[in-house]
């Protein structure tokens, strides 16, 4: 059960902009920058799960990460670098685990290598009868004052609708294209 309170730390080294290009559009796709995402969210939230659906791999054996806690000290080495942050949290937690997303979102939020990038929120397992919805995700978190100023998207996510999750990253990939454009890198 504690196994469930701990941030688990998934990274997206591979170029998720090629990987979801592969999925979605037919013929080769025009050349497109790359972005390197990091990709965190509590234990058992689903993060291997949707990004194995959405590179179409199997999900049938993926469980919970462990041995999270024991290179938490580390895992702000993986930040760097990090164009942009998916985080996903589990919408049908219970309310303990649900305020320790909160907890870890707010510090992501304003982790100083992380506060300037764009992030998409996942409300995951929206498919589950105690899903909470985006806008009571939205409230709890307090994502409105918090997140005020900065690039942030919040969508309901599902293993079961990887269309929805597809649409998700379309959105981080705008985001992603629109802060090149404001940098100056095309």
């Amino acid at each position: 059960m504690s196994e469930c309170m701990h941030l688990t730390l998934c990274i997206c080294r591979i170029g998720a902009y090629t990987c979801f290009r592969t999925l979605c559009c037919k013929g080769q796709p025009p050349p497109r920058p790359e972005y390197d995402l990091v990709c965190i969210g509590l234990t058992g939230s689903g993060k291997t799960s949707l990004l194995s659906r959405l590179c179409s791999e199997a999900t049938d054996n993926i469980g919970p990460t462990t041995g999270a806690d024991s290179i938490k000290k580390y895992w702000s080495r993986y930040y760097q670098g990090s164009q942009g942050v998916v985080f996903v949290l589990d919408s049908a937690s219970t309310d303990e685990d649900l305020e320790m997303a909160r907890t870890e979102l707010h510090s992501a939020l304003q982790h100083p290598q992380l506060c300037t990038l764009p992030f998409l929120i996942l409300a995951n397992h929206q498919d589950k009868p105690a899903a909470r919805t985006t806008q009571e995700i939205k409230k709890y978190f307090e994502l409105e004052p918090l997140a005020r100023g900065k690039s942030w998207i919040l969508e309901g996510s599902s293993v079961d609708n990887i269309d929805a999750v597809k649409q998700s990253f379309t959105q981080l990939i705008e985001l992603l294209e629109d802060k090149d454009q404001d940098t100056g890198r095309i």
